[in-house]
């Protein structure tokens, strides 16, 4: 019912910055909770970043706090990931995900396929 399709993932030297943008369709945008997520080669999927239905209310794991940004506008039905100074460790496959309530675990209603994050040394 729900479909989200990230973009923006590529090939980056540490030390700069990478946009991900993450456009939903069939819901109403503005109900649901957006999440990031990432999944590092071998490891599970983990939690990155959230933020509320309006925007007014956002949440980082600490690795990336004070780095990465995450917003959202609801009048175009999308959600961005704004990540500064990016390290080898953020190295992923980044997902979008939606969900009714706030939650930082991976148990969102609806995810997208991932984008591929690569940060070289």
């Amino acid at each position: 019912q729900v479909q989200l399709v990230e973009s923006g993932g590529g090939l980056v030297q540490a030390g700069n910055s990478l946009r991900l943008s993450c456009a939903a369709s069939g819901g109403t945008f503005s109900t649901f909770f957006m999440g990031w997520f990432r999944q590092p080669p071998g490891k599970e999927r983990e939690f990155v970043a959230a933020i509320s239905r309006t925007g007014a209310s956002t949440f980082y794991t600490d690795s990336v706090q004070g780095r990465f940004t995450i917003s959202r506008d609801n009048a175009k039905n999308t959600v961005s990931l704004q990540m500064n100074s990016l390290k080898p460790e953020d190295t992923a496959v980044y997902y979008c995900a939606a969900n009714l309530a706030y939650s930082n675990t991976a148990n969102y209603r609806y995810w997208g396929q991932g984008t591929q994050v690569t940060v070289s040394s």
